[in-house]
């Protein structure tokens, strides 16, 4: 249950940093602030999603010998 709440949260992460990268790309003002803030967040976010999936990557052979024995 942990991983799908990980999971979950790295996805929102991502979507939270594109919505304010997306914003900052889309008002008029010159400010770079929030394109700065969107891009921090959303790099943050791919960053623990990668870390995840990293360490989660051979799950699926572990199950697998559970199963065989």
């Amino acid at each position: 249950m942990k991983k799908n709440k990980s999971q979950m949260l790295n996805t929102l992460i991502i979507i939270i940093g594109a919505v304010i990268l997306i914003y900052g790309m889309s008002v008029a003002d010159d400010t770079p602030y929030a394109k700065i803030i969107g891009l921090v967040i959303l790099m943050f976010g791919l960053y623990r999603a990668t870390q995840f999936w990293s360490a989660t990557k051979d799950d699926y052979k572990k199950e697998q010998e559970n199963e065989n024995e």
